[in-house]
């Protein structure tokens, strides 16, 4: 796939990601953005490019800190029926030197100081 074109679609994957958040992405995203916990800058739904066998790949974080190599990832109810994918996907991000968090919907909505907290356990 020519690169230019990869490009393009993970533009309008991220865009589309951004605009059809969650109630929970949404929640984490308001104490996240701009610069609010610890003074650690987070994008939301950011590609990650890497190379499959000569092939370029991306995936998108629902949120990730360049700084901290952290990506975070909100896990609704969908995420029950793909745990193998996830699990899979989890080890390709750490592959590529990236920790990996995983909350789910009901543990931001309900306890975000707790999901919080752990977030900034993983700083490292």
């Amino acid at each position: 796939m020519p690169r230019k074109r990869l490009e393009n679609i993970i533009k309008i994957a991220a865009r589309k990601l951004r605009h059809e958040q969650t109630a929970a992405e949404r929640a984490l995203w308001d104490e996240l953005r701009a610069r609010k916990l610890e003074g650690r800058k987070f994008l939301r739904q950011h590609p990650i490019t890497f190379d499959y066998f000569g092939q370029k790949r991306f995936i998108i974080a629902d949120f990730y800190c360049a700084e901290a190599k952290l990506l975070i990832e909100v896990d609704g109810g969908i995420h029950e029926e793909q745990e193998e994918y996830d699990k899979a996907r989890d080890l390709l991000v750490r592959s590529l030197g990236l920790r990996v968090l995983r909350f789910k919907n009901e543990e931001i909505l309900a306890g975000m100081e707790k999901v919080l907290v752990s977030i900034c356990s993983a700083w490292g």
